[in-house]
Order: structure tokens, then C-alpha cells, then sequence
């Protein structure tokens, strides 16, 4: 259709396009959804050849999570004791605070009992 015979349509005649035209759309949009989920759920189901695992852990089903054991805090915050560091991953703020300011990490260690509790922050023992 070109531009100047909608132009030349009246109001009716435009609306009953827009009403013809948008139920169109609307079957189109269904069918074409219609496919996507059946690609969607053939991509989903596990092939026979082994990859039903790797499909599992992708998409978080199957077997739970393995157990990891608990990281022992070696780090701790001598002004709030009760806030730890493990050594592993970003540095809390406290702790870059601290050695911005001067202090070194080996001041924060906590020490094992048994070993001397010389040079810790504070001067305190904490296990």
C-alpha cells in the first residue's frame, strides 16, 4: 500500500486497518513465541551421550553443591575483634585503613596458641 492511499482513506477505514492489522501482529508474535519454547525445551533436555550432566550444572539441578570446609580466620581487627579476615579475597576496609596508615599485615595476625603474641596489634593474644 502507499502512503497516499492511506492518505486518501477516511477514519473507518484506517481503524479497521489498525484493528486487522494488530490481530495479525498478534498471531504472528504467538506463533513465532510458540516456536522459541519449543527450541527452548529441546535445548533444555539432556542428550543420551553423557552431556545431561553438564547441562545439570549449568542450569543449577541435579546434585547439590559439594561441601567446602570452613575458612579459619587469620586476620582480625584489633580495635573490633569480633570483625575477621581470612586472607582470602578483597581486603576488608578496616584492614586497608590500617596499613594506608602505616601498620603491616603481619600486625593483625592472629596468633596460634603457643606462639609469642610479640608485635600484634595491641599487644593482644587472640585465638
Amino acid at each position: 500500500m502507499r502512503r497516499q492511499d492511506l492518505e486518501a482513506m477516511d477514519f473507518e477505514e484506517l481503524w479497521l486497518l489498525h484493528e486487522e492489522l494488530t490481530k495479525i501482529l498478534a498471531e504472528k508474535i504467538t506463533a513465532e513465541k510458540r516456536e522459541l519454547e519449543k527450541r527452548l525445551a529441546q535445548l533444555n533436555q539432556p542428550d543420551q551421550f553423557g552431556e545431561a550432566e553438564i547441562g545439570a550444572s549449568e542450569t543449577g539441578t541435579g546434585q547439590p553443591r559439594r561441601k567446602y570446609p570452613k575458612v579459619v580466620p587469620k586476620y582480625y581487627n584489633p580495635l573490633q575483634p569480633t570483625e575477621t579476615w581470612s586472607g582470602r579475597g578483597k581486603q576488608p576496609r578496616w584492614l586497608v585503613a590500617a596499613l594506608q596508615s602505616g601498620h603491616t599485615l603481619e600486625e593483625f595476625k592472629i596468633r596460634e596458641n603457643g606462639e609469642s603474641s610479640e608485635g600484634n596489634a595491641g599487644g593482644r593474644e587472640h585465638s
